[in-house]
């Protein structure tokens, strides 16, 4: 078992930045990749960006490219997303996701863990 734990959400004015982060714990060696999603209000769960554990190959999706930042802590076992020049349509329930294998990495049903999720608020 994999605990994800997701923090540094909150309330941000439009261009204003957030730095999220997910700690994870349990058995963590086999991870494969990390990912970060995010869900608005009456809106499916969607693909924000992701990491490959060992190589620290890194994917976004379009609308955050050049605005987010994917990164990884191995020692600490972390994962971060610092969001820069954020817009109200960045509004959401950002959750963590970790997979133990090989996956398309976009696809939510892939993957093995998740955490809570953390609030982000951006107010225009």
């Amino acid at each position: 078992q994999v605990q994800l734990v997701e923090s540094g959400g909150g309330l941000v004015q439009a261009g204003g930045s957030l730095r999220l982060a997910c700690a994870a714990s349990g058995r963590t060696r086999s991870t494969y990749a990390m990912a970060w999603f995010r869900q608005a209000p009456g809106k499916e769960r969607g693909f924000v960006a992701a990491i490959i554990w060992s190589g620290g190959i890194r994917y976004y999706t379009d609308s955050v490219k050049g605005r987010f930042t994917i990164s990884r802590d191995n020692a600490q076992n972390t994962m971060f997303l610092e969001m820069n020049n954020l817009k109200p349509e960045d509004t959401a329930v950002y959750y963590c996701a970790a997979s133990m294998g090989p996956l398309l990495l976009s696809e939510t049903s892939r993957y093995d863990y998740w955490g809570q999720g953390t609030q982000v608020t951006v107010s225009s």
